[in-house]
């Protein structure tokens, strides 16, 4: 198979995306006082013990957006995502049979059918975008099983709006695998791992390709995940330079709500990211909980304190490894009796499930793309008696802030408060009873942005 477009094509296409790398956190003063009001949100997901606030004053919170206009601005792009979109293309993949990466290139079976299934996607969405989806291949070899081959990354870009607006990444591979490994003909037809990943990075593609966004948007379907992450290493060995990622997101089995032996679990999906608690791939799994807490209530998102299951890789370790931050979304339960298995169809991928795995990631990403930028040089300095006066950088546009609080211990954001200024005065900012925090900005239509870099709060 041919690729469409040669590869000097995407260093002159991502070349354009230098523009848009992202604002990181650094640490510098300036003044004013009042005094937080606090709110009980994110409840945990998993069992730390919280630590109660000292009591503070009440402080009525003004002139912030109504957060419910925010609310319907996102159901509405949420409402965007189609189940029969998503079945639609988990049987196509399906179908094929197999996806390895060693298999003949047939017109109806294989991995260069299923790299041209994909292609065609994005190559429709690109026509129907007015401009604002490109799309090219990233060809690679492959030498699996003492076969070489040339697999394709499939690569579509929405150029951000704003300079500096920042990159985010989205990944599934669309490779699939047999219970042995170096068995090409054997059926793999991979509708969980991974055609459901791939059906919701295509819906998201297509929905956010409607409308321009402050970041630049990349949507990458990973080759040959299977046989060694070899797709997304490929990719983050020739374009790490050129299209740094702010955020990596990867999707990674999230259709299914039933478990080995029959238990289901349908509102909860995992999030795995590396440690240390204060690595920046922890940070971003953090930040999508606080996120969806917010947006996709219906929907829990469950952190794991790991980059992955034991002995288990994808595709975001590639771009951990290289210094990104990097997280992995896979379903709560599931079902490995049937992964790699000619039991792996799409009678066990749930319609609503998918759906809503599917929209609390689009939350997400929307969030990211859309919001303002994160406050910036974050600082805690002396006030009055115990307490502490918290300040940061003023963002330009912003009605309000909301800051989040992460308990001792915690692996979530436990607690938030609204705030009008860029200046909180609080006699609870001590690490006995915040670990660290983040701030959002609120907009003109009460949307959040996405959190600062965590400040970690000193003795």
């Amino acid at each position: 198979m041919k690729s469409k477009t040669a590869i000097p094509l995407i260093v002159l296409l991502v070349a354009l995306l230098m523009l848009a790398a992202a604002c990181n956190l650094s640490t510098n003063p300036e003044p004013p006082t009042l005094v937080p009001r606090m709110t009980d949100t994110p409840l945990p997901t998993i069992a730390y013990e919280t630590v109660e606030p000292p009591t503070q004053p009440e402080s009525p919170v003004t002139n912030q957006a109504n957060p419910q206009t925010a609310k319907i601005a996102m159901n509405a792009l949420l409402d965007q995502v189609d189940v029969d979109s998503l079945f639609m293309h988990i049987s196509s993949l399906q179908n094929l049979g197999t996806r390895h990466v060693n298999s003949p290139d047939l017109p109806n079976s294989g991995a260069a059918a299923s790299y041209r299934y994909v292609r065609g996607q994005f190559d429709t969405i690109a026509a129907q975008s007015q401009g604002r989806f490109s799309v090219v291949d990233q060809p690679f070899t492959v030498k699996w099983a003492g076969v070489e081959t040339t697999q394709r990354n499939v690569v579509g870009i929405i150029s951000g709006s704003v300079t500096g607006g920042g990159i985010i990444l989205i990944g599934a591979h669309y490779d699939s695998i047999s219970i042995d490994p170096n068995d090409f003909n054997y059926p793999a037809p991979g509708a969980n791992d991974n055609a459901s990943g791939v059906a919701a990075l295509i819906e998201m593609a297509s929905i956010l390709a409607q409308r321009p966004h402050r970041a630049t948007i990349v949507f990458v379907a990973f080759a040959a995940e299977e046989v060694g992450r070899m797709g997304s290493r490929a990719f983050v060995n020739e374009y790490r330079t050129i299209i740094p990622p702010n955020y990596m997101f990867n999707l990674d089995i999230i259709g299914s709500s039933t478990g080995p032996n029959g238990q289901v679990v349908d509102n909860q999906m995992r999030i795995f990211s590396a440690g240390p608690e204060t690595s920046l791939s922890r940070q971003l799994a953090r930040a999508v909980y606080w996120i969806d807490f917010t947006m996709t209530p219906d929907m829990q998102i469950i952190l794991q304190d790991g980059e992955d299951r034991v002995g288990r890789y994808s595709d975001h370790m590639s771009f951990t490894e290289a210094g990104f931050p990097a997280i992995r979304f896979i379903e709560s339960l599931e079902d490995q009796g049937r992964q790699h298995t000619p039991a792996d169809v799409i009678g066990d991928i749930q319609a609503n499930y998918l759906r809503r795995t599917t929209q609390s990631i689009l939350a997400a990403v929307s969030v990211m793309a859309d919001g303002l930028p994160p406050p910036r040089d974050i600082v805690l300095r002396s006030g009055e008696g115990t307490k502490r006066t918290l300040v940061w950088e003023p963002i330009p546009g912003a009605t309000g802030y909301k800051i989040g609080l992460r308990d001792p211990g915690s692996l979530i954001i436990n607690r938030e408060f609204p705030w009008n200024t860029n200046s909180v005065e609080w006699d609870g900012f001590y690490p006995q009873v915040v670990a660290g925090l983040v701030i959002s900005a609120i907009d003109e239509n009460g949307m959040m942005g996405p959190p600062s870099v965590e400040y970690i709060v000193p003795p």
